[in-house]
């Protein structure tokens, strides 16, 4: 009885395991040959694959150009004292945002307190001078002078009418107006005012120092027109005209576009053969600054390319690839060399190889046979 339970054990045990090696199924995996993969039915299926043709398109191609923010001279002003004197007092910073009219400096100088006299004295005399001329002309009319101490008279008082204008306008270039200027308010300091509403770009002066007439004080930019300053080299010149459309950006935020319009291209090359193109910005935006670098692209004019769709395009290694169809669920992955996306599409440049016009490539699912290729690859090994 126990040899029949054991003989029973034995067959139940054989039948198990045959049983289980029976339900085993082998999955079919991709056969991977170099740059060559070969599909089963079901993984040609899975990989939801469309292929097609080059097709041609009109596609524009991008030139990128480099540049800075520039200002228009009209826009930044240079701070100077006329007639020069000491440095009484200022707040300006570098940075810091004035309006126009607002004081920016104090000066003082003895030599403001002797223009304000000596044009007061010139007018003083000038009143006398007018007096005796107009004494002496009815005289002369009345034959009581003669007419010499009327000319005399007459040159008297022209050049006193002189030497007051003369003055008022040294008066009006530090700021003082001598229609109200009298002998209680003399002063030996002037006030200086901002020109523009801007930006303060340079202080080059400090308390208590002596500039001269020359010296520049303060630059001021009113960055609210600014420009784009881009260099072009020669050979790509014919692709711009003014009224062109462009697209900025800066290194640290690429994605960030400054939309520009050419408003003009420059005439003299430079000893590298380039020339500045000034682009307007459509829309100001106070976090350019002048001087701070920019990247551009411009579309130029559309041209009949080969393209394929962006699906088509994979990136393996570092380079650019399609899968070329090579027969019954085979794909080939070969390097193309891609110019311009647009629209879905992407330029491939053929090098004029013959024939490409005829080959079949895969449009949809190049990412999935990658994937299959690398994943093979990795199980082989």
């Amino acid at each position: 009885m126990k040899a029949v339970h054991f003989l029973y054990l034995v067959v139940l045990l054989t039948a198990c395991n045959g049983g289980g090696k029976a339900d085993e199924v082998e999955k079919p995996a991709a056969k991977v040959d170099g740059h060559r993969v070969q599909l089963t039915e079901a993984q040609l299926r899975n990989a939801g694959i469309d292929t097609g043709r080059l097709e041609r398109r009109a596609i524009s191609s991008v030139l990128k150009l480099t540049g800075s923010i520039d200002v228009p001279p009209q826009n930044m002003v240079s701070v100077s004292v006329p007639l020069g004197g000491y440095l009484k007092s200022t707040r300006l910073l570098p940075g810091m945002h004035i309006s126009k009219g607002e004081t920016i400096a104090v000066m003082e100088d003895q030599q403001y307190i002797q223009l304000q006299q000596d044009y007061l004295t010139a007018r003083a005399k000038g009143v006398y001078a007018e007096q005796e001329y107009n004494r002496q002309r009815d005289l002369n009319q009345s034959k009581a002078s003669s007419d010499k101490v009327y000319q005399q008279a007459q040159l008297e008082f022209t050049s006193e009418q002189v030497q007051v204008k003369a003055l008022g306008e040294k008066l009006l270039l530090l700021g003082i107006r001598p229609d109200r200027l009298d002998e209680h308010s003399l002063s030996r300091s002037i006030t200086i005012p901002s020109p523009i509403d801007g930006f303060v770009t340079k202080v080059n002066v400090n308390i208590g120092k002596y500039v001269n007439p020359s010296d520049v004080l303060f630059e001021i930019v009113n960055p609210t027109d600014i420009h784009l300053a881009l260099t072009v080299f020669e050979k790509d010149v014919n692709q711009l005209s003014v009224g062109q459309k462009l697209l900025a950006y800066t290194n640290n935020d690429p994605g960030k576009k400054y939309p520009c319009t050419i408003i003009l291209i420059g005439k003299d090359f430079s000893n590298d053969k380039s020339i500045e193109v000034h682009c307007h910005f459509q829309q100001y935006d106070k976090t350019l600054i002048p001087g701070m670098f920019m990247n551009a692209d411009v579309r130029v004019e559309d041209r009949q390319a080969a393209a394929l769709p962006d699906a088509a395009i994979v990136s393996y290694g570092g380079k650019q690839y399609a899968f070329v169809v090579k027969g019954d669920r085979e794909f080939e992955m070969t390097e193309v060399k891609t110019g311009t996306t647009e629209n879905g599409y992407t330029a491939i440049d053929t090098g004029g190889a013959p024939g490409m016009d005829s080959v079949v490539f895969v449009t949809k699912g190049a990412y999935a046979l990658l994937m299959k290729m690398k994943n093979t690859s990795q199980e082989d090994d």
